[in-house]
């Protein structure tokens, strides 16, 4: 019967020979080719879990009295949103183990990207024609980053509002502009009741909408262009080397789902994170101490805290010192990083399509960069913990800021150059 039925809607419909061709399309077997899936995988966990999440979250800043069951913080004052956070951790059914999963899930993906967008570029599968899915993964990591954040901040505890203080003094930074933007992404002097049901809707339909169609639109053009694949026998610029899309490919991409799925939720059932009990809720005039965000936000905390405190005014206005950290340096990051495929095309003068791959020691120059630039952010990401390497070490926080100040000038120019001299070592003796 169900054959009768395929063959009854080809004759009509004509898609069976497409289908077939489609199925027979080879998918590089190469280990790292799965980050890109890991990712896919952690944003469908995400996608889940945050739907079971928002039918028991509160996103409102109203004052309420907790009457639930933590004991130590029975009586007092509190958002309707952390009352409900607190709520699904303690009483409703399977709420804290969705809501680690959740978490969990959160820094998977990000990690991923990260990592998926780091072998794109030692490897440089960014060049032509895969400029345009550059810019797109690329665009994909700043809203979930950003996304990560919204999620972090609508919790109302005291360690995300202490985030949130931040971000709204960085905000204020930004020479003329930053009171109306501040107003316009906090919705009014912080703190105001709006944040919170701000960042709800941005962090649970326009970022995640925004997020899958990029998602589809990144797999869209893969799937036109074709794979990269390393050098290796039988492998040319025109053809892709690998295991059929069906039935092996898929029953192996299902496999990887159901890891990556059954990791995270044994990360969410064991490894204990953001406990927002012990934090209390959010007031403007506390800080808790020591307080370090999530790891994909440390490196812009790392750099506000070992950046000097310099005043500069121009034109008669002041521009604060957390401007050069948190605005300029993120802003040029980015700006590179977008600009990197068309920057290395034009100095190279390497114009030409590429569909094999370059191994990161065959490209000593863009392998030092690559490792400059890490290196460079591990040490601001370590500078974001200072103040836990103070209380660990016992070694005053001002002799860890001016290491970090240094290691953060002085580090990266040593990787690069050291990576830059070991790979053309190598390739002389080779």
């Amino acid at each position: 019967m169900i054959r009768r039925l395929v063959r009854w809607v080809d004759d009509r419909v004509g898609g069976a020979s497409m289908l077939t061709h489609q199925l027979r399309k080879a998918f590089p077997s190469h280990w790292s080719f799965l980050l890109g899936e890991i990712a896919l995988y952690s944003f469908i966990v995400l996608v889940l879990t945050g739907i079971y999440l928002t039918f028991f979250f509160v996103p409102s800043a109203a004052e309420t009295v907790y009457h639930g069951s933590y004991v130590p913080l029975q009586g007092a004052s509190m958002s309707s949103a952390y009352a409900s956070v607190l709520d699904i951790s303690f009483s409703v059914r399977a709420g804290l183990v969705m809501r680690q999963i959740h978490h969990w899930a959160a820094l998977v993906f990000i990690a991923a990207i990260v990592f998926h967008l780091g072998r794109i570029f030692f490897t440089g599968a960014f060049r032509k024609p895969r400029e345009l899915n550059w810019i797109i993964g690329l665009t994909m990591l700043v809203l979930a980053i950003a996304n990560g954040f919204l999620g972090y901040s609508i919790v109302d505890d005291l360690l995300s509002g202490t985030g949130l203080r931040i971000a709204n003094s960085v905000v204020l930074s930004v020479p003329l502009l930053g009171p109306a933007l501040a107003f316009l992404i906090f919705g009014g002097e912080f703190p105001t009741s709006a944040t919170i049901s701000r960042f709800f809707s941005l962090h649970v339909l326009l970022v995640p909408v925004a997020l899958a169609a990029l998602i589809g639109l990144h797999l869209s053009i893969i799937w036109r262009q074709k794979h990269t694949q390393y050098p290796g026998p039988g492998h040319t610029e025109t053809n892709v080397v690998g295991t059929r899309l069906w039935p092996a490919y898929a029953a192996k991409s299902a496999g990887l789902f159901f890891l990556v799925a059954g990791g995270l939720a044994a990360l969410g059932g064991l490894m204990q994170i953001n406990p927002v009990w012990l934090y209390g809720p959010f007031d403007n005039a506390a800080v808790t101490v020591p307080a370090q965000p999530d790891w994909y936000v440390g490196w812009l905390e790392g750099a506000l805290r070992i950046f000097p405190s310099w005043q500069i005014h121009i034109f008669g206005h002041l521009i604060p010192e957390l401007f050069w950290p948190a605005i300029v340096m993120p802003t040029v990051t980015f700006l590179l990083l977008y600009a990197w495929p068309f920057l290395e095309a034009r100095i190279t003068g390497d114009h030409d399509a590429h569909n094999l791959l370059d191994r990161p020691r065959e490209r000593p120059a863009r392998t030092a960069v690559g490792v400059a630039a890490l290196t460079f952010y591990v040490v601001l990401f370590l500078a974001g913990a200072d103040d836990v390497l103070t209380v660990t070490t016992g070694w005053p926080l001002r002799n860890w800021v001016w290491l970090l100040r240094a290691s953060a000038l002085l580090a990266p120019l040593a990787a690069g150059f050291g990576a830059y001299a070991l790979l053309r070592s190598r390739e002389a003796t080779a």
